[in-house]
């Protein structure tokens, strides 16, 4: 199954738990959009299937949470490559083929 597929899919869901609590299906295209991931967004379905909000801002709040930790996350993978490159720099330098030597 593709990346799309997964991701309409969750998105689906994600939308059809937010319908089967009263709130509008347009609600979880805007939550699934800014979240961004199925991973992101299987965890707001826990959310409100566990939780079941009772107010949008409450939502709103959980999905707020959620893409701040998913954006810390790729934060730390961005550094944790970017400190990798520089340690193969520091320990074996820079592979410059083209400085005639």
């Amino acid at each position: 199954m593709d990346s799309r597929t997964i991701w309409s899919q969750t998105r689906d869901r994600l939308i059809s738990a937010l319908v089967s609590l009263g709130y509008p299906a347009e609600l979880g295209n805007v939550i699934a959009e800014h979240i961004g991931s199925p991973k992101g967004m299987e965890r707001m379905i826990s959310y409100l299937c566990y939780v079941r909000p009772e107010r949008v801002e409450l939502i709103v709040d959980e999905m707020l949470a959620i893409k701040s930790d998913i954006d810390r996350w790729r934060e730390k993978k961005e550094c944790e490559r970017a400190n990798t490159v520089y340690n193969n720099v520091l320990n074996y330098g820079l592979d410059d083929d083209d400085s005639g030597r």
